[in-house]
């Protein structure tokens, strides 16, 4: 006779085994998935944010997360016990991580906390408002990288685990990884998007296989094909769709929507489109109307030109500083008028060097690297404001005894990359070896890219697959000598680094073309997408950054004139050019529309067609998503017909009482299920049939025949799908026409799963 402990012992044994028995089994191996699935989404964000301490930070952060909603979980607390213990970890952790100074005990947070929390969620954002990718990864940034992958990880748990809704969480993980790609645009990255793809399908399926009961077995591989299904579409659309959409460049946008500017150099896409739009008017008191700069690229990977990082300060408690030049250097003052009518840049276009500024509205910051003016909080759109600007003018002789040279060390803009191709530096030496200074090297090079052995082409570069600005291109443009503003200003600008000047790009607005009219006596000017301009800067002593104009036919060639010239000198303003390449009556044109020197026609205008392509690709993409859950749901009852089992029948009733909004929950027997899809308009007579047999294939005993029902056939011999599709037709013919078209053009079961949280409330009517 066993004692009264041991029977209580076999009593909590029989409870354990029992509570195990009925857990949802592989959720260790699902919540691994979900987890590595987080991880596939990263890769892309390294395009925006430069690598650092958030990216192990935030795996930590995420792995603890959901090994701590696992284990409690497996103690059986309920699911939003588990979601608030999920985010009490996420503030204790994060609280330590970056503001253990100020909390108590070093992770409680305290009121000094959620002030430096705020501190730092404004200054990421000024960071991605006013920075270009990749952006460095400061505490700041960090902070903001790492809170969001944990909730981010919260949010998902509670999708995938507690609500069993996996494709939702597969959804929410391709926008995320999908989001910086949108934001820098660049080719897919088939590599990480296949890693993406793997996980999520392997994240659908292991959490299939959680689900235990005997009828689930023909759901199961019916919702992984359908899942798999899915996962190609999204890849073939990712590779195959995706990069016949427009690039986000500036232009290509039609009257009355804002054109943007976009700093990475890539204006072939622009400089391309059949038609202008305009985005400002200027007009200014100066000798020519100089052009206007956006911003700077000093920066060279030799791959990509990436803008100066420097730091920037608020406009309105630090006014711009005078310029400074040596000795004896003029400056001649100049005042420009702005309006900008469309054009959504957080840079304003302004002429250089500035010194002041007026009229400006909101909150604006000035980078004193550049001179250029920003707003990490609102758009140059519709800003009317004067710009008063200082540019030096020295004379030839002055030019000539000032070295090419920066003992700033802001901003690197000496250095070429390694694997430089040899040609850029053997042919700088090979134009400039007869100058004597580095001012007539420079111009040695600006007369050479500007004469007969070069033609302006937007074609070129494309046919021979050079359209881009690394050093490979570089190489192209020096050996076809054919490109536009892009090939020049690059090629100039590290020809000049190849002999120890130290150069950059600017990217801005030539000056356009007069519109005729005038306001205050002076002649008002348009400026389009079409010119938009890249051109190089090279910086001389005591004089400053000093612009050159090597793209052909384009602007005027900085030149300066001798002192001991008769209209030379400091004062002859109105004969000797200013060192900013300036706009001649070519540069009012689009440069698709200049004379091709080869052949001396003209190449298409403005008035030409617009390209519908771009419209009409994304309209059949807008299509084909819209038809997507349609298509799906077909599919999905299809694989079930074809399988015929009465697990699958039993299925096909279930989601099709989910797609008309009717609630199917977990803990319902199959006969209570049964009247009230009878209740609802089903077939009385079918819906018995299909209970009689569900009841028999997960009630009888091991071994014994369930009457056929589980062993598959065609459609057209399975009883049990023919119930089923009567029992479909019932319910359908019982709702509105409404209700019916809703039900098969968003099918609600391709996201709501039979028995889950979702699925068990009749909210969902």
């Amino acid at each position: 006779m066993s004692s009264p402990e041991s029977a209580a012992a076999r009593g909590r044994m029989w409870a354990r085994e029992t509570d195990r028995a009925r857990r949802p089994r592989g959720e260790l191996r699902l919540t691994l998935m979900l987890w590595l699935s987080l991880l596939a989404t990263l890769p892309p964000l390294l395009r925006v944010i430069d690598k650092g301490s958030w990216i192990p930070g935030g795996a930590v952060l995420s792995a603890l997360i959901l090994a701590a909603a696992f284990g409690l979980r497996r103690r059986g607390l309920p699911a939003i016990g588990v979601t608030a213990a999920e985010l009490a970890l996420w503030v204790l952790a994060v609280t330590g991580a970056f503001f253990s100074d100020a909390a108590l005990w070093g992770f409680i947070p305290t009121g000094e906390v959620v002030t430096q929390a705020s501190a730092a969620i404004r200054a990421a954002s000024d960071e991605i408002a006013v920075g270009f990718a990749p952006i460095a990864a400061t505490p700041a940034m960090s902070f903001v990288l790492v809170a969001a992958l944990g909730l981010l990880t919260v949010g998902l748990d509670h999708v995938v685990m507690t609500a069993r809704m996996p494709l939702l969480a597969a959804i929410a993980l391709v926008i995320v990884w999908l989001i910086p790609s949108i934001v820098v645009p660049a080719p897919v990255d088939v590599g990480a998007f296949i890693v993406l793809a793997i996980a999520i399908l392997a994240l659908i399926r292991a959490e299939n296989r959680t689900r235990e009961a005997p009828v689930m077995a023909a759901r199961s591989s019916g919702v992984a094909a359908v899942a798999t299904v899915i996962g190609a579409v999204a890849i073939v659309g990712a590779l195959v769709i995706a990069p016949a959409l427009p690039a986000p460049t500036v232009g290509g946008v039609g009257a009355g929507v804002s054109a943007r500017i976009d700093p990475s150099l890539d204006l072939g896409a622009d400089l391309r489109q059949p038609g202008d739009t305009p985005v400002l008017t200027m007009r200014s008191d100066a000798a020519q109307l100089p052009n206007l700069r956006v911003t700077t690229l000093s920066i060279f990977d030799g791959a990509v030109w990436m803008p100066d990082r420097t730091r920037s300060v608020s406009l309105a408690d630090a006014p711009l500083e005078p310029v400074v030049v040596s000795d004896g250097v003029a400056l001649t003052e100049s005042r420009t008028h702005v309006d900008v009518t469309q054009l959504s840049s957080a840079y304003l276009p302004i002429p250089y060097p500035a010194v002041g500024i007026e009229g400006l509205e909101g909150s604006w910051r000035s980078v004193p690297y550049s001179r250029t003016i920003l707003s990490p909080q609102i758009s140059a759109q519709g800003q009317s404001y004067d710009v008063v600007s200082n540019a030096p003018q020295p004379t030839l002789e002055q030019i000539r005894a000032s070295a090419a040279r920066v003992t700033e060390d802001q901003v690197d803009v000496y250095s070429l990359p390694a694997d430089t191709p040899a040609i850029i530096g053997s042919t700088a030496r090979e134009v400039t070896a007869g100058a004597a200074t580095d001012y007539d090297r420079l111009e040695a090079l600006q007369s050479w890219f500007r004469g007969p052995d070069f033609t302006y082409s937007l074609t070129a570069p494309v046919d021979d697959g050079f359209d881009d600005t690394g050093v490979a291109a570089v190489a192209s443009f020096l050996e076809k000598k054919e490109g536009y503003c892009i090939h020049y200003a690059g090629s100039f600008a590290l020809m000049a680094r190849s002999l120890g000047m130290p150069s950059r790009i600017v990217v801005g607005f030539l000056p356009g073309a007069y519109t005729g009219d005038t306001v205050d006596g002076q002649r008002v000017a348009q400026v389009t997408t079409g010119q938009l301009h890249a051109w190089p800067e090279v910086y001389f002593e005591g004089i400053g950054w000093v612009p050159f104009e090597p793209t052909k036919s384009l602007g005027t060639a900085t030149r300066f004139v001798s002192d001991a010239s008769p209209s030379g000198g400091a004062g002859a303003e109105e004969t000797a050019p200013a060192p900013t390449p300036t706009s001649t009556a070519s540069a009012g044109a689009r440069p698709d529309e200049l004379r091709d020197e080869a052949t001396g026609a003209t190449a298409g205008g403005s008035d030409s067609a617009p390209d519908l392509r771009p419209a009409l690709t994304i309209l059949l993409i807008a299509l084909a998503i819209g038809a997507a859950p349609a298509l799906t749901g077909a599919a999905r009852r299809g694989i079930l017909r074809r399988r015929g089992t009465i697990g699958a029948a039993w299925a096909l009733v279930q989601e099709s009482a989910i797609d008309l909004g009717l609630a199917v929950p977990g803990a319902q027997s199959p006969r209570a299920f049964g009247a009230r899809l009878v209740s609802a308009g089903a077939p009385q007579e079918d819906v018995a049939a299909l209970v009689r047999a569900i009841e028999r294939a997960s009630y009888a005993p091991a071994g014994a025949d369930p009457g056929g029902g589980d062993r598959p056939r065609a459609a057209s011999a399975s009883p049990h799908i023919a119930h089923a599709d009567a029992a479909r037709a019932g319910l359908l013919a019982s709702h509105s026409s409404f209700e019916r078209l809703r039900a098969n053009l968003l099918p609600r079961s391709l996201v709501i799963r039979p028995g889950s949280a979702f699925a068990d409330r009749d909210a969902l009517a």
